[in-house]
């Protein structure tokens, strides 16, 4: 039997990632069923056009299958939420219906501080880990618009989860296989996730705080040392928790954060400049929380997060 994906929203992040299988699923390559759980506007949007995809990889559209809250859920073997992180109530209340017994929930959201609500309103053991790289945008007409040839998606069972975790989440990845999309199931998921949180927040909480690229801020006299000093607080905080960034993520993060000329931001500064909704509690003041924890005072993290609170949006 085809596995049954629940995707919340279609989305930049989601909606790319659906997008990509459902264009496998048409060219005959996988049989996996693909649904998006979404607003009526956005179905609406979906039933004219289809999905659509553009950019660096070339542009394609895909039919897609929608769902209403309050439409039957189904049964579904796997429920991916790529919300951001200040939606993830709703989000959790949406797709409760479409959870049963054997439902593996798959949270893509940036951090870390999801997974006690997960794992409280469905049970930890159904509550599986995973992150993504991508480089998109949502535009208003509904396109997804693909900015880097970036993209990865990873997930894997955390310790407790239902016994068949791996052997789905094995099946996921072989449907991905499939795309162009990276798909990794890695032994330990949440090595992983912490690589990631570590580069990000030190990420959002130095363009945020410093309204700049990486490239602008390599331009400044102390831009290098305050970058890597912000890394430094946050990997305090991924050693503290058993995931220190192993040598090869390191350097990559080092890189990436410290690229001359890199005109790499985050998508929170952008949010903020937008005058957006932000992240900042769920990334920057949960790193902060983690890194105090750890013992380090983190004084670039506890001025990014007085920062943000005064110049983004009320909270």
């Amino acid at each position: 039997m085809a596995q049954r994906l629940l995707l919340l929203g279609a989305g930049a992040t989601g909606g790319y990632f659906g997008a990509r299988l459902l264009q496998a699923v048409a060219a005959g390559r996988s049989d996996i069923d693909v649904r998006f759980l979404v607003r009526p506007a956005r179905a609406a949007n979906l039933a004219q056009h289809g999905l659509r995809v553009s950019g660096v990889l070339g542009d394609f559209a895909v039919p897609a299958r929608t769902l209403l809250a309050g439409d039957p859920p189904g049964e579904w073997d796997v429920v991916l939420l790529a919300c951001k992180a200040y939606d993830l109530d709703a989000a959790i209340e949406a797709v409760a219906p479409a959870v049963g017994p054997r439902t593996l929930v798959l949270p893509i959201l940036n951090g870390l501080a999801h997974y006690p609500l997960l794992d409280t309103r469905f049970g930890a053991e159904r509550v599986v880990a995973g992150c993504c790289h991508l480089g998109a945008a949502l535009e208003r007409d509904g396109t997804i618009r693909q900015i880097t040839s970036l993209h990865r998606i990873t997930f894997g069972p955390r310790p407790g989860n239902l016994p068949h975790a791996r052997a789905e989440l094995a099946r996921l990845q072989a449907a991905f296989a499939a795309t162009p999309v990276e798909a990794v199931l890695p032994d330990d998921v949440l090595q992983d996730v912490w690589e990631k949180y570590v580069f990000l927040a030190a990420l959002a909480a130095m363009t945020c705080l410093l309204r700049g690229t990486v490239g602008r801020i390599m331009e400044a006299d102390e831009g290098e040392a305050l970058l890597l000093e912000a890394l430094a607080e946050c990997e305090a905080a991924a050693r503290h928790a058993g995931h220190p960034s192993r040598p090869a993520a390191d350097r990559d993060n080092r890189a990436r954060l410290t690229a001359r000329g890199s005109a790499s931001s985050s998508s929170m500064l952008r949010d903020l400049e937008s005058g957006g909704r932000i992240e900042a509690a769920q990334i920057v003041g949960d790193m902060l929380s983690r890194a105090r924890a750890a013992g380090h005072p983190a004084p670039l993290l506890r001025l990014a997060w007085a920062h943000l609170q005064v110049s983004g949006p009320p909270t």
